[in-house]
C-alpha cells in the first residue's frame, strides 16, 4: 500500500503545489478532496509558472490521472477557463481528468451572497473570505438544497432545482442580492447546463474509480487545499474555511476508507503566513523596514487566488505541533527555507502564554487566541544563499540546526526541504522515512 496524503500544516499557502508536483511522478493518481477556487497552487518549472485553483498539481505529469473529488465545490466558468489554459499550454487532459459527479456547483448568486455575508459581519467579524462563493455553496450543501455536478447535466429539471435554491432556507439572504428575488432560474439553468455539458467527458463517479484503482494496485497521492489551521472544526474558528482540511477530511471528500492511506506528509513554510482575518500569534506587525515586510518581500507573499499581501511572522511551533497532533504526519516538508537566507537571527515560537499563564495547544475560542503571547527562542542565521544547494549535507550548519530545532518543536522528522520555487529546488533528507518511501 503506497498511498500518501500531502496536507498543509499552517494557514495555507505552504507550497503544497510544488511538493505534489515533485512527488507525483512516483504515483499513478493525484486526487484533491476539498475546497474550491478559493485555494491556489503555484507550480514553477523551468521558465514556466502555472497558477491552479481547481485542478490538482499533478496535472503537469503526463502519465498521472487527476481526480477532483466530491468534497470540492466548483465554479464551472473558472474551471473551464483553467482547463483551457492548460490545453493552451500543451497539457493533454484526455482520459486523465476525472471530476466527481457529486461535487457541488457554485452558482452565480452564491458569489454575491458571499460578499453580502462578509459585509454584514462588520469590521471585527469579517472572515477575510476570497468572495468566490465557497461558504454559501457549502451552506447550501449542508442545508441539502445544493446542486451537484451530475444534476447540472439534467437541463429538463435544472430550472426547478435552482428555483428551489432561490426560495429555500437561504432565500432571505439571497433576496438581498440584486434582483435575486426575480432571478431567472431558467436562464441560470441554461448557462449552467451548457457549462456542465462541456465538462461531461470528465464527469464520473470518482469514489468508485479511486477504490477500483486502489484494488488494482495503483498508487494514489491525496492533495489537500488550504491548511490545517483553516479546518472548519479544528482551525482558528470562526476565521476558517468551510471544509475539513485535515487528513481525515479526505475520506469523506473522496469516498475512500482510512485504511487505504499509508502515510501523511505535512507541508510547513520555514516561517508563518496567513491571508485574511483571525488570530496569528507570531505575526510581525511592523513597518516597511521590519522583519515582517522583509519576509513578505523575500517570499513574494501575495495570494495566488486574491493577490492580497499575506500576513507574515516567525515559525509558530505551537500551532505546528497542534497540526501534527491532528494529522499525525509521518514526515514534514519545510518550504521556502531560502527566504531566511538573509537574516542575522531567526526566531521560533516554542510556547504560548494566555493572560500570563502557559497554555498547551491552540485555544478553541478566537477571543482567547487573539490574546496569546508567543514565547520565542532565538537561533543564529546563516547568511548564505541556499537556492543552488541540492544535498542535505551541503546546507549551512546553522540552517541544519534550525531545521533540527523545528523537528524537535513539532515532533516530526523533516524529510524534505525547499530552497526555491522550482520543482528542482528540493532536497530529500537521506535516511528519512520519506526518502525510504520514495525509493
Amino acid at each position: 500500500m503506497r498511498n500518501l496524503a500531502v496536507v498543509g500544516a499552517q494557514w495555507g499557502d505552504e507550497g503544497k503545489g510544488k511538493v505534489v508536483d515533485l512527488l507525483c511522478e512516483r504515483f499513478d493518481v493525484v486526487a484533491r478532496f476539498q475546497g474550491g477556487p478559493n485555494a491556489g497552487h503555484t507550480v514553477k518549472f523551468g521558465e514556466t509558472c502555472h497558477a491552479l485553483h481547481h485542478v490538482p498539481s499533478g496535472v503537469f505529469r503526463p502519465d498521472v490521472r487527476i481526480v477532483i473529488g466530491n468534497g470540492t465545490v466548483l465554479d464551472l466558468a473558472r474551471l473551464l477557463e483553467e482547463l483551457e489554459g492548460l490545453r493552451s499550454a500543451g497539457i493533454d487532459l484526455t482520459g486523465r481528468l476525472f471530476i466527481s459527479d457529486r461535487a457541488h456547483v457554485i452558482l452565480p448568486m452564491m458569489k454575491e451572497l458571499d460578499a453580502i455575508q462578509e459585509d454584514a459581519a462588520g469590521t471585527g467579524g469579517k472572515i477575510g473570505t476570497t468572495l468566490r462563493g465557497i461558504g454559501p455553496t457549502y451552506q447550501a450543501k449542508a442545508a441539502r438544497i445544493g446542486l451537484r455536478l451530475g444534476e447540472a447535466l439534467k437541463e429538463d429539471t435544472l430550472a426547478d432545482r435552482i428555483a428551489n435554491i432561490l426560495s429555500g432556507p437561504l432565500g432571505n439572504q439571497l433576496r438581498q442580492v440584486d434582483n435575486a428575488g426575480q432571478a431567472d432560474a431558467v436562464a441560470i439553468a441554461k448557462d449552467t447546463a451548457a457549462m456542465a455539458g462541456r465538462l461531461k467527458p470528465y464527469i464520473a463517479d470518482t469514489a468508485l474509480l479511486l477504490n477500483q484503482w486502489s484494488d488494482d494496485g495503483l498508487g494514489i497521492l491525496f492533495e489537500g487545499a488550504q491548511g490545517t489551521l483553516l479546518d472548519v472544526d479544528h482551525g482558528s474558528y470562526p476565521f476558517v474555511t468551510s471544509s475539513n482540511t485535515v487528513t481525515g477530511g479526505l475520506c469523506g471528500g473522496l469516498g475512500i476508507a482510512p485504511t487505504l492511506l499509508s502515510g501523511v506528509l505535512g507541508v510547513f513554510k520555514a516561517y508563518t503566513t496567513r491571508v485574511g482575518s483571525g488570530p496569528m500569534p507570531t505575526e510581525l506587525e511592523d513597518g516597511p523596514d521590519g522583519f515582517g515586510q522583509k519576509l513578505r518581500d523575500r517570499g513574494h507573499e501575495y495570494g495566488t487566488t486574491t493577490g492580497r499581501p499575506r500576513r507574515c511572522g516567525w515559525f509558530d511551533g505551537v500551532a505546528a505541533w497542534y497540526a501534527h497532533r491532528l494529522n499525525r504526519f509521518e514526515s514534514a516538508c519545510i518550504t521556502l527555507l531560502d527566504v531566511l537566507d538573509d537574516f542575522d537571527h531567526i526566531l521560533i515560537c516554542t510556547g504560548y502564554t494566555l493572560d500570563g499563564d502557559p497554555i498547551t495547544g491552540f485555544p478553541s475560542c478566537a477571543a482567547d487566541a487573539e490574546r496569546i503571547e508567543p514565547v520565542y527562542e532565538t537561533l543564529p542565521g546563516w547568511k548564505i544563499d541556499t537556492t543552488g544547494i541540492r544535498k542535505w549535507e551541503d546546507l549551512p550548519a546553522n540552517a541544519i540546526a534550525y531545521l533540527d530545532r523545528l523537528s524537535d518543536v513539532v515532533g516530526v522528522e523533516i524529510g524534505m526541504v525547499g530552497v526555491g520555487p522550482d520543482r528542482t529546488q528540493s532536497i530529500i533528507r537521506p535516511g528519512s522515512s520519506l526518502a525510504a518511501r520514495l525509493k
